[in-house]
C-alpha cells in the first residue's frame, strides 16, 4: 500500500487525503464535520463499454448492449438470500446506484454506523452472484424499465439525437440496452465483466463526512483482501464531427412536437485537465449563449418558438462529446433555422465581457457551494474527476484562469453546420 498523500486547498479551507490500496483501489477519505457521511464506489464500466480486453488478451471480446446497467441491478443480490437493501436497513443506510455512459457507481448514506455501512457496501460490490433463474427473472424487470423508457418521448428524443450524431460509437444506444440484447445476457456474461470491470484497480471510492483514514482502509482491507489488480482496456470507436444523420424523426403520443438539437464534437483532448477546462467552456456556452437569460432564448421565447421547457444538455469525456438543446415547439424547421443562424452569426457576439465574467463568477461559486453537501463532494470526487483522471481542487484554477477568448475558440469550432443534427417526436 503506497503511503497517504494529503491534498489540500487553502482556499476552500478543505483537504481530503488519498490512497493507492494493496488491491489496486484508490480510497479518497473527505472529512465534514456534518450530520450524515456518505460513501461511493465507482467502476470506469459504463453502457459505452460493450468491447474490452482484460490483462495480456490479444482479442477484444463484445458483450451485449446494456450489461453494465444489468450488472448494476444484479449486485444488490446475495448468495445468503438476503437482499443488500435488507442489510442496509440494519445499520439505517440509504442505498442507491445508477449507470451512466461512462460510469456505474453504488452508493449508501448514513448519520450512524458508518464503517459497517461501508463494509455492507463494499462485500456487496465484490460478491458477485448469479444464476440463471436470478438473471432471467431480472432480465423481465429490466425488459419492462426499457419499454417504459421507449414510451417517454423526452428519452426518446434525447436518444434520437445521439443515434443522429453517432454512426458506431455506444453512446447511441440506450443506457439500459435493448430488450433483445438484454436477453442474451447470461451468468458467464456478468462474471467475465465483473471480473474485468470491477477489479478495484479500475474503481476509486470516496468517503466523506465524519470518517478517519485508518478506519476506511481497515474495512477495505477486510473485503478486498487476495484481491490483486487486474488492467483492462475498452475499445474506443473514433469518429469525425459530422453528424451521421441531419434529421431522426419519430411519432409518438404527444402534443406538439418535441425536438433535441445535437451539435457532434470529434476535438478530444487526451489530457483529462484540458478536458476539464474545456466541460467549462461547455457550462458558460450554455449559460451565456442559451439559458433564460440570453437574448437568443428571448427571441425564441417572444416569437412562440419554444416553451420554457427549453434546456441544455453537453458531455465531454475522452471517448465521446456533444451539446444538444432540447425543447417542444410547433415548429421545429423553423426552430432549426434559427439555431444555425444564431450559431453561426450571433453565438460568439453573446460571449461579450461583462456576459462571461457574470458567467464565470457564477459557475465558480456554485462549485465552492458543492462543498457543503457530503454528496455532491464524493460524486464530484469520483466521477466526474478522479475516474476522468482529473484532480477536484483543481477545476477552481481552471474556472479562475478560463478566458472569453478561450471559450469563444471552443464555439467557433464547435457550431459547425455539419456537425448538428435534429431529433423530434411528432405528434401520432
Amino acid at each position: 500500500m503506497n503511503k497517504p498523500i494529503t491534498v489540500k486547498n487553502d482556499l476552500l479551507g478543505e483537504q481530503y487525503s488519498v490512497v493507492t490500496h494493496k488491491s489496486g483501489l484508490k480510497i479518497y477519505v473527505f472529512p465534514k464535520d456534518l450530520t450524515s457521511s456518505y460513501c461511493l464506489i465507482a467502476t470506469r464500466f459504463g453502457s459505452v463499454d460493450n468491447t474490452f480486453k482484460v490483462g495480456d488478451e490479444n482479442e477484444y471480446v463484445t458483450v451485449p448492449d446494456g450489461v453494465a446497467h444489468f450488472l448494476e441491478h444484479k449486485l444488490f443480490e446475495n448468495e445468503d438470500g438476503e437482499d443488500t437493501f435488507v442489510k442496509f436497513a440494519r445499520t439505517g443506510a440509504d442505498a442507491n446506484a445508477y449507470t451512466s455512459f461512462r460510469v456505474t457507481a453504488y452508493l449508501c448514506s448514513c448519520t450512524d454506523e458508518l464503517y459497517p455501512s461501508l463494509e455492507i457496501l463494499l462485500r456487496s460490490v465484490f460478491s458477485p452472484y448469479f444464476t440463471e433463474e436470478n438473471v432471467k427473472k431480472e432480465q423481465g424487470i429490466i425488459a419492462q424499465e426499457i419499454r417504459m423508457g421507449e414510451d417517454n418521448p423526452s428519452n426518446a428524443v434525447q436518444y434520437g439525437m445521439l443515434e443522429g450524431l453517432y454512426e458506431r460509437n455506444s453512446v447511441r444506444i440506450n443506457i439500459a440496452g435493448t430488450v433483445p440484447s438484454i436477453m442474451k445476457i447470461t451468468p458467464e456474461t456478468l462474471y467475465r465483466c465483473h471480473k474485468a470491470f470491477y477489479n478495484p484497480s479500475n474503481m476509486a471510492l470516496c468517503v466523506c463526512g465524519r470518517a478517519e483514514l485508518d478506519e476506511v482502509l481497515a474495512v477495505a482491507d477486510r473485503c478486498l483482501s487476495g484481491i490483486e489488480p487486474i488492467p483492462v482496456a475498452s475499445q474506443t470507436v473514433t469518429e469525425g464531427n459530422t453528424a451521421f444523420k441531419k434529421r431522426v424523426v419519430q411519432r409518438m403520443q404527444v402534443s406538439k412536437p418535441i425536438v433535441c438539437i445535437g451539435v457532434k464534437d470529434a476535438d478530444i483532448s487526451p489530457d483529462p485537465e484540458e478536458r476539464v477546462k474545456k466541460s467549462i467552456a461547455f457550462d458558460l456556452i450554455s449559460a451565456i449563449c442559451f439559458e433564460k437569460s440570453s437574448d437568443f432564448y428571448a427571441s425564441l421565447y417572444e416569437g412562440g418558438l419554444i416553451s420554457p421547457s427549453f434546456s441544455t444538455w453537453y458531455e465531454h469525456t475522452e471517448s465521446f462529446s456533444f451539446f444538444s438543446v432540447f425543447t417542444d415547439t410547433d415548429e421545429p424547421e423553423k426552430l432549426f433555422e434559427k439555431f444555425e443562424e444564431y450559431s453561426q452569426n450571433g453565438l460568439t457576439d453573446a460571449i461579450t465581457d461583462e456576459s462571461f465574467e457574470r458567467c464565470r463568477r457564477a459557475l465558480y461559486s456554485s462549485f465552492i457551494k458543492s462543498f457543503d453537501s457530503v454528496d455532491e463532494i464524493a460524486n464530484n470526487l469520483i466521477v466526474d474527476f478522479a475516474l476522468e483522471g482529473a484532480e477536484l481542487f483543481g477545476y477552481l484554477d481552471h474556472v479562475k484562469n478560463i478566458t472569453a477568448d478561450y471559450v469563444k475558440d471552443v464555439a467557433k469550432k464547435l457550431f459547425v453546420p455539419e456537425a448538428y443534427t435534429m431529433s423530434v417526436v411528432e405528434p401520432l
